[in-house]
């Protein structure tokens, strides 16, 4: 084997002094088709003494490196041990690690590693295709469809982010934390415009039914000016931090209740684990939930800021106030993450089934479309219960308003407004989606690039 990477070194290297430099190497790859990232990946491990160029030694012992832990994936995969994977291994491979495919999807995958045609895959092709791929184990190979991608849509219900051990054990689960954090902080903030004019026509459906987007808009500036428009966001940047730390904390430890020692998570045990993560985080950070549907309904000079309003709260409604509208808040969190993860997990499907010609990687892309798109038809079967939610957050600010608990308000909007009454809001809420996917997407993969996280 040392002859064959011999002769590879040097056919890279083009002008032939022993070295190669990253864009020889780019270049060369790419002449055998591996993407520019991977090709990066590659240089960045394999520069060993970091003077940036890749001498025979350090080419040499990454590839030695990468090979044994290629022959690791191998061994797991080849469950009965007879050099070979078929498409039933790979089958029975995913679902241990909880990712649930076809047998004709697995065939597909194989179709893409197998070069002689056999619909198997023995060591030597399995090497041959994966020599200048930085993935090393078959758990990389399914964190491509890692549901969440460092998207923030502005909503709290999402399922957390899932890291390897590896991950948590070189700190980069807490640089994607930060990277995620900044990423929707500057998302929300965004389209923080949207995000008051949806509370807006939540709070204020039944007074104001004509309320549209271009009239909610005209109302708010003419009311606070410009700035108006951001009200509430403060509050709603600042507790990313405490609910991202206690959702990622809490999902590590219902994992490890509903998981037996070394078992992987399936589809139902991430669903479960995800959703209360997500209640535990609710009801830690909900007064600040509270706070920010307050701000963002407040009249210009109501509230100096966050603490204004907390005191006023504290002072004329008591304790009680900071946890209004928290039942169907909690009650939202089931549909939320129960229909986002089955929509994202029958996207997945369908993409494996129809468009995995030549890799089980779908790209960023597709990834974002299917992450935006699960999360929307999530958001539609739990927007009647934020909408609640919302109101019963703002039920004491609105004059000769009764203070009506979940039911009533529910019974109460159906009649005045009917079914209509509770999806108001939902235009802004959606036309928000797109931005924010984008948006916290792009400064994502700054954030993890300026905080040295590695692509995966």
């Amino acid at each position: 084997m040392d002859a064959s990477y011999e002769k590879l070194f040097s056919h890279l290297d083009h002008n032939e002094d022993g070295i190669l430099d990253i864009f020889e190497l780019l270049e060369g790859l790419q002449g055998v088709g591996v993407m520019q990232d991977a090709g990066k990946k590659i240089f960045t491990t394999g520069d060993v003494n970091k003077d940036g160029k890749l001498d025979f030694e350090e080419f040499m012992k990454y590839l030695k490196d990468h090979e044994k832990k290629m022959k690791l994936a191998f061994k797991s995969l080849d469950k009965n041990n007879d050099g070979k994977i078929e498409a039933s291994e790979i089958v029975q491979s995913l679902q241990i690690l909880g990712l649930t495919i076809s047998e004709q999807q697995a065939e597909l995958i194989l179709q893409s590693i197998d070069a002689d045609g056999t619909m198997t895959v023995d060591w030597n092709e399995w090497r041959d295709y994966f020599l200048f791929n930085p993935v090393t184990d078959i758990e990389e190979i399914i964190r491509f469809w890692k549901h969440s991608t460092g998207i923030d849509i502005g909503d709290s219900l999402t399922i957390p982010d899932e890291f390897t051990e590896d991950e948590k054990k070189s700190g980069q689960w807490w640089r994607q934390l930060l990277a995620g954090g900044v990423a929707g902080a500057v998302s929300r903030t965004s389209t923080a415009p949207l995000d008051r004019l949806k509370v807006m026509m939540q709070v204020h459906g039944s007074k104001s039914a004509k309320m549209n987007i271009y009239g909610g808009f005209q109302q708010m500036v003419k009311e606070g000016g410009i700035r108006s428009l951001w009200r509430g966001n403060g509050t709603n940047v600042i507790k990313i931090a405490p609910e991202t730390a206690v959702k990622f904390w809490a999902y590590e430890q219902y994992k490890k209740l509903l998981t037996e020692e070394g078992q992987k998570i399936g589809t139902f045990e991430r669903f479960v684990s995800g959703s209360m993560a997500g209640a535990t985080a609710q009801t830690f950070i909900y007064p600040m939930e509270v706070l920010k549907t307050r701000l963002a309904v407040g009249k210009t000079g109501q509230y100096s800021g966050m603490f204004d309003c907390a005191k006023k709260i504290l002072k004329y409604e008591g304790m009680g106030a900071f946890y209004k509208g928290y039942v169907p808040n909690l009650l939202g969190i089931i549909p939320y993450a129960g229909i986002d993860l089955a929509v994202y997990e029958l996207l997945k499907s369908h993409w494996l089934d129809n468009f995995a010609k030549d890799s089980v990687n779908p790209g960023v892309m597709v990834l974002l479309g299917c992450g935006a798109l699960s999360s929307t038809c999530g958001q539609l079967a739990s927007y009647p219960l934020a909408l609640v939610r919302t109101r019963m957050q703002a039920q004491a600010m609105i004059e000769k308003s009764p203070q009506l608990n979940m039911v009533g308000l529910f019974r109460r909007i159906l009649s005045k407004e009917g079914l209509p009454g509770l999806y108001r809001g939902i235009t802004p809420n959606f036309m928000k989606v797109l931005p924010a996917v984008g948006i916290s997407y792009v400064v994502y993969e700054n954030m993890k690039q300026t905080l040295g996280v590695t692509q995966k």
